[in-house]
């Protein structure tokens, strides 16, 4: 008896060692099989499946994006076991589900792999700004205290509120504070804030040279509306209406892009331009798009006047980057946002 136990014994080893490669093999064909066999078997999913056919990342594996159960060890493992937890516990008719702060930019950071360009001039740009800079501004604070609708722009995948993220000082005229340290630098404006990775759009010739190319794409922006928690794109997004100190109507860009900036930096309450957080030009260039001058990732406007004005001015005859605006010293009373002619020259 002793003997034939041991006979058999032997094969436990090789048992185990076919078990992990059926078991790896059925892993590596969920991570790469079509989605509407695996990610799509759960009704909730398949909204999100079948737009993404329609995207620009249609090329892309979903695992390319949202990794697997095992691509970042036990805290991925842990969160697929939650989302199944989740899915199992909740109302079958249920269709809402969104990524919390932590995908999201766990997503953002994955973009850089096709889009290094475009990251690194976000990384240099203000939209790079961490929750720290937003929420620990003294100056800002005491100026106008930390509230909910901070996080219409700064934080918008938060996934508290605000008294979850600060606590009031105890003392009269004390600092605000955040209450859980690791979240000061946290980004406050990831990749997701205008992009929706999902959204109708064409692929590139070769993602690969996404950062070197310059063929022309026409790339949809969504602006995320974190009271809806969904996305919208630009285009759709409704027209403002705005008006000068005077009432009097002024133009104003209806390109998507402008239509995306004014989201967040936006006039008071009677759509009056340069109030608040606005920067809608008027004067000479009333009318123009934000992206006209700035660049859309790292917000530089640096050589922007290069586009239509050469070294001398058809009109002014003279290289008005050297004259006193704001476009060469941020100081300048000549806010280039809303400067006229007479700015500049008080006999024209």
């Amino acid at each position: 008896m002793k003997k034939l136990k041991n006979k058999y014994i032997i094969f436990i080893p090789l048992i185990i060692v076919l078990c992990g490669l059926l078991f790896s093999g059925a892993y590596s064909y969920w991570n790469k099989a079509n989605p509407y066999k695996t990610c799509a078997s759960c009704h909730e999913i398949q909204t999100s499946v079948a737009s993404w056919e329609h995207s620009s990342h249609r090329e892309l594996q979903c695992t390319e994006c949202h990794g697997t159960a095992l691509s970042n060890g036990w805290h991925s493992l842990n969160e697929k076991m939650g989302m199944v937890s989740t899915h199992m516990g909740q109302d079958p008719e249920n269709e809402d589900l969104h990524m919390k702060e932590g995908q999201v930019l766990g997503i953002s950071e994955k973009c850089v792999n096709c889009h290094q360009r475009e990251y690194a001039l976000w990384s240099s740009g203000a939209h790079a700004t961490t929750y720290a800079d937003i929420f620990l501004d003294e100056t800002h604070n005491n100026m106008e205290p930390p509230y909910w609708d901070c996080f219409r722009c700064h934080g918008m995948f938060y996934d508290g509120d605000i008294n979850d993220l600060m606590e009031r000082p105890e003392a009269e005229g004390g600092n605000w504070k955040m209450k859980h340290t690791e979240q000061a630098e946290v980004k406050a404006i990831p990749c997701l804030a205008c992009h929706k990775v999902h959204t109708d759009n064409e692929p590139l010739t070769d993602r690969r040279l996404a950062s070197l190319s310059d063929e022309p794409r026409s790339t949809h922006v969504n602006w995320y509306i974190r009271t809806d928690k969904r996305h919208r794109r630009a285009d759709m997004l409704q027209m403002v209406e705005m008006v000068d100190a005077d009432g009097v109507p002024v133009l104003v860009s209806d390109d998507p892009g402008h239509k995306l900036c004014l989201q967040c930096h936006s006039p008071n309450a009677v759509h009056e331009v340069g109030t608040e957080d606005d920067r809608t030009p008027t004067g000479i260039h009333e009318g123009w798009s934000c992206i006209a001058c700035h660049d859309p990732h790292s917000n530089s406007a640096r050589n922007a006047c290069d586009k239509c004005h050469t070294d001398v001015s058809r009109n002014c005859k003279l290289d008005v980057r050297t004259m006193n605006t704001s476009y060469l010293n941020a100081e300048s009373e000549n806010n280039i946002h809303h400067i006229n002619c007479t700015s500049c020259h008080d006999n024209y």
